[in-house]
């Protein structure tokens, strides 16, 4: 009895981490578009205390001459981190870097944009341990499950600590990018252990292989395209530094190639959809929930296409810059599992009849 409880609350628990991994990225893509990344510049204390200050007489005395200095410092250990794992390019573009001598103004909306963006990641870390915790009810039937949360545990860890140089190289453009697809990899991870407990005492019956190629083809063009779209904001964060925040009409012209890539790759995106919502609607019957995943990826794809529109021609407004990745990470969530539902299943009793 006690194992059978354990296992319904690692469902409920890898569930409810799964929701608030959404609601992570929600908060992130906030921090994002107001530019509220350097709202607490340091780590994980924000100016100096576990709670952001409320104005500038509670700020710690000379704290921008410190908090450079301890960027300025870390970079150097970072840099030399990237030099013993043979990134001397990047290694060098992190000491040259002069914006993170450019102490920040405190901004108390900035200041606790990010830090309840913190207290999301924290949340959302525990949660993640408690998933580990309960996923060894599951460790005789199906080891996959406590070996890949445990595996979630550490890569959480590995986030933090990038989130921590992301923070002290000023939100330097590569590492941003390779924040975000970890970001990716948790979710799906924390995905595919809901998916396994729920159909462990199963049997899967293969399916055409045409609809699990098309679906990972579809799903890698939904990866390139966030990843592009990272860099495309990274891109924009350059021109508007540029333009001290002016013009901002023109930015999205003067992001150059990697927007005309974005751009195309979504076309892709969507026509690899269109193909596989045919195929879905060919292999699977219609309310089956291979055919709702499917019908709620189109979903979400069309007001993606809103956001991508308000943003081209609406000279990118905060809530549309939100919106859009928060949709993107749904889609590729989405079609994640589906890829993962791309079989019948039928009980194992039912089986050995």
């Amino acid at each position: 009895m006690s194992t059978l409880i354990s296992k319904d609350r690692f469902r409920k628990i890898n569930l409810l981490t799964i929701v608030l991994l959404f609601v992570l990225i929600l908060a992130g893509g906030v921090v994002r578009s107001t530019g509220s990344g350097m709202g607490c510049p340091d780590w994980p204390k924000c100016f100096g205390g576990y709670i952001p200050p409320t104005n500038v007489a509670d700020l710690p005395k000379d704290y921008k001459q410190e908090y450079v200095a301890g960027r300025v410092n870390k970079n150097q250990k970072v840099a030399k981190m990237f030099d013993m794992f043979g990134f001397a390019e990047l290694a060098q573009r992190i000491r040259a870097d002069k914006s993170i001598l450019i102490p920040e103004d405190f901004n108390v909306g900035k200041a606790w944009t990010e830090y309840i963006n913190r207290l999301i990641g924290a949340l959302s870390g525990l949660f993640l341990l408690l998933t580990m915790l309960f996923s060894f009810s599951y460790f005789k039937e199906n080891k996959l499950i406590a070996a890949l949360s445990f595996f979630n545990l550490i890569l959480v860890a590995f986030q933090a600590w990038l989130g921590s140089i992301v923070v002290s190289t000023n939100l330097f453009a590569w590492l941003v990018t390779v924040h975000m697809l970890a970001a990716l990899a948790i979710l799906a991870i924390s995905i595919a252990t809901y998916h396994m407990a729920k159909v462990y005492s199963k049997k899967s019956i293969s399916i055409n292989p045409v609809v699990h190629v098309v679906t990972l083809l579809v799903l890698i063009l939904s990866i390139a395209q966030i990843a592009f779209g990272t860099e495309v904001r990274e891109k924009i964060d350059e021109v508007a530094n540029r333009y001290q925040g002016g013009y901002r009409e023109s930015w999205i012209e003067q992001a150059g190639h990697i927007f005309i890539q974005h751009r195309d790759i979504a076309i892709l995106v969507l026509l690899g959809n269109v193909v596989l919502y045919a195929l879905i609607r060919r292999t699977f019957s219609r309310h089956s929930i291979q055919q709702q995943i499917m019908s709620f990826t189109f979903l979400v794809i069309m007001l993606q296409i809103v956001t991508g529109i308000l943003l081209s021609y609406c000279s990118l407004p905060p809530y549309a810059q939100t919106a859009h990745i928060v949709l993107a990470s749904l889609v590729f969530g989405a079609q994640f599992y589906l890829m993962l539902n791309l079989h019948k299943s039928v009980s194992l009793q039912g089986a050995h009849k």
